[in-house]
């Protein structure tokens, strides 16, 4: 029978003081391991890490019962969890004895950011078929936090929290910082996460927004369970219990309502394509007015590929009876609904201010499929920025009479096919080396007005300089170069001087 964590304070200044002088680190564990063991480790291969952990005394002990799922003698136990007693260790949840030893009761593992560093409880993997199994930092926490602007903020809401992830980062940037979840063994397990870090976090019980009904907040990040299929929920972590995408539907008309004027709301979420529908048309029927939102798509899977990846995320045998059965339910289910793919990313919503509620709300949908390398909270923060800018910009005479710069990290490319004579230039573009890579074809005109952006002259100038280089009327290059120039600006290959 599994027990919900609880660590007093007096238990989780003990744990915290242990796991400190044992370096049960990123860094610490990282540095025993080695590159080697620590790769094959996150890869689900745990014999290179056991056998790099052999001599590493009480962080050995702690990385083998915490990561490893190892039972460890009491007395090796002991002493690497003093102050903490192994038995104080039961009580609060945290290990289970195994004869003569103890083995791990729930995932504890250490967790950081260029900023610091944290502890992470959760369900351990064994459990994962539980329906309310409570997952620790996975590829879709990572990549939320990833992409979350972190600017000073009054008020935060960590809409279905789970383990806490997302609230620990919260807690860096925000005064005060609310999560909520429907599940009580995943406020359960935030709270011990929270108490280990020694981190206030004001913990709320209910499903969606009900909890938070009557209140708004600068900021709201969510990690919802955002999986489509039918109206079901095996696992409470991944499945909204609605049909298809329609609790992202929901969700979506509702967040702006618990916003602030300009408060921010960021979300990953996934969307149906169905034939004969664009998916940016079905998401942007979802959205309520007076807000700016950029819908970034970051995959698209077939509904094969969309079911064979929750289910191995969910530890079945997509061999056995029961795993087959569940995914014909739900391939039959896609076929019924039309739906050829789905698509997954992340949204970020923005209610309008007082000031900006006659203003025309900005909603962009791009698709930024495969690696990026760099976070992209900077890209979005930026984006805002921008924004903004256009928006005190939007008549074409104050976007001429504004001084613009080419970014520091942006390049011109040309390339060239062989001909008879040797490479012939076919064409060029001008792509950002940072974030999200945007790249823009250009031609000559549009690449001889870019490398004229320096910030001396206002935009206007620069194109009655072209106008006579190229023997155009300036008219005509305003009116062919201005929707260039606001996606130049959008994408941040110019910024304003």
């Amino acid at each position: 029978m599994r027990v919900l964590p609880h660590l007093s304070p007096a238990c989780a200044e003990s744990l915290r003081a242990a796991l400190l002088r044992a370096r049960f680190t990123t860094d610490g564990v990282r540095e025993l391991l080695g590159p080697s063991a620590h790769a094959a480790l996150g890869r689900g291969e745990v014999e290179p890490a056991f056998r790099a952990g052999r001599e590493a005394g009480e962080l050995g002990v702690l990385v083998r019962l915490l990561l490893l799922g190892a039972t460890e003698p009491d007395a090796a136990v002991r002493a690497a969890l003093a102050p903490l007693t192994p038995s104080d260790a039961r009580d609060a949840g945290l290990l289970v004895p195994d004869g003569d030893g103890w083995r791990a009761a729930l995932d504890l593992r250490p967790y950081a950011d260029d900023d610091g560093e944290w502890w992470v409880l959760s369900d351990l993997d064994a459990r994962r078929q539980d329906r309310d199994h409570v997952t620790g930092v996975g590829g879709a926490s990572l990549t939320l936090a990833a992409a979350t602007v972190r600017r000073p903020v009054g008020s935060l809401l960590d809409l279905g929290t789970g383990c806490g992830v997302q609230a620990l980062h919260a807690g860096r940037h925000a005064r005060t910082v609310t999560a909520t979840d429907v599940a009580p063994r995943a406020l359960a397990m935030a709270r011990a996460t929270f108490a280990l870090n020694a981190l206030d976090v004001e913990l709320l019980e209910g499903a969606w927004l009900e909890p938070v009904a009557d209140r708004r907040f600068d900021q709201i990040v969510s990690n919802p369970p955002f999986v489509p299929g039918p109206a079901r929920v095996d696992y409470v972590y991944r499945d909204s219990g609605q049909d298809g995408d329609a609790a992202l539907a929901a969700l979506l008309r509702a967040l702006p309502g618990h916003l602030e004027p300009g408060g921010v709301a960021q979300l990953l979420g996934s969307w149906l394509h169905v034939r004969g529908e664009d998916w940016p048309d079905r998401v942007r029927s979802w959205l309520p007015p007076g807000v700016d939102a950029w819908i970034v798509q970051r995959e698209v899977s077939d509904p094969a590929l969309h079911v064979g990846t929750w289910q191995r995320d969910a530890g079945l045998d997509l061999a056995s009876p029961a795993a087959r059965a569940q995914a014909g339910e739900w391939l039959d289910w896609m076929e019924r609904e039309h739906v050829e793919a789905v698509g997954f990313g992340f949204l970020t919503l923005r209610r309008l201010d007082g000031a900006s509620t006659d203003a025309e709300p900005t909603v962009v949908f791009e698709d930024v499929l495969g690696e990026v390398s760099d976070p992209l909270g900077p890209e979005t923060a930026g984006w805002l920025d921008r924004i903004d800018w256009l928006r005190a910009h939007t008549s074409d005479e104050a976007l001429l009479a504004a001084p613009l710069a080419v970014a520091s990290s942006v390049v011109l490319e040309t390339y060239a096919e062989p001909g008879t004579e040797g490479w012939a230039e076919v064409g060029a573009a001008v792509a950002r080396m940072d974030g999200p890579r945007w790249r823009h074809e250009v031609d000559g005109p549009a690449a001889a007005l870019l490398a004229g952006c320096q910030g001396a002259l206002a935009l206007g100038e620069l194109v009655k300089l072209l106008a006579v280089a190229h023997d155009r009327p300036a008219g005509e290059l305003v009116a062919a170069t201005l929707p260039a120039v606001r996606e130049f600006l959008r994408h941040g290959i110019l910024v304003p001087v």
